[in-house]
């Protein structure tokens, strides 16, 4: 029951988040790194955000805040920016907890888009909580327009209970684990295709 409830609630964030206005891309050069589309996805919207999304995303809008102003980040949060392979992981550990939220993106075969991803999981002795926050969220850029909105997972459906997943900061697969009763894990590599992901 619990988990249920919880995921009703992630599905009430996700419905908020995704009735926002569409996402406004600002940067240098000429395309966005993944620090701009996350700056962008983070804090669209701000003043108009609700405490479901401000709790959700309060750690990690603090640290890439500080990033970018050059200061330390808090002792228990690390966070690892690498616009090259645009990928970001921000991690955040408190006694027997571990969260972490990546984010990264692809360039999409019709060289018009890119497919954003925002990939948030909490757990509790190496294992996945359930959190209320915890999930896989798709946006697509648009290049011409320089503007960002939410998407549904593209080719795939993505899963809650007892499922994790981890974003490529190396090639472009995304691994999905399902964490079995037994203790086990069963893994599962979604093959990125210039489209979207196939098993």
């Amino acid at each position: 029951m619990k988990r249920i409830a919880l995921a009703l609630i992630f599905a009430g964030c996700l419905l908020a988040m995704s009735a926002q206005d569409v996402m406004k891309v600002k940067f240098s050069g000429a395309k966005p790194t993944i620090t701009d589309l996350a700056w962008a996805f983070l804090f669209s919207d701000d003043d108009e955000e609700d405490e479901c999304d401000s709790e959700a995303t309060a750690g990690i809008k603090d640290a890439l805040t500080r990033y970018r102003q050059g200061r330390p980040q808090e002792e228990d949060v690390k966070l690892t920016v690498d616009n090259k392979a645009g990928y970001i992981l921000y991690e955040w550990r408190y006694e027997n907890y571990y969260s972490k939220i990546e984010m990264c993106f692809w360039n999409e075969a019709d060289k018009k888009h890119k497919l954003f991803a925002y990939n948030c999981w909490l757990f509790k002795d190496g294992k996945p909580t359930g959190g209320q926050y915890d999930g896989l969220i798709f946006c697509r850029y648009t290049n011409s327009s320089r503007t960002m909105q939410y998407c549904e997972a593209p080719c795939f459906d993505t899963e809650f209970f007892n499922t994790s997943y981890t974003l490529p900061r190396i090639g472009k697969n995304i691994i999905m684990t399902k964490w079995l009763e037994d203790g086990t894990k069963a893994e599962t590599t979604l093959k990125w295709n210039g489209h979207g992901f196939t098993k």
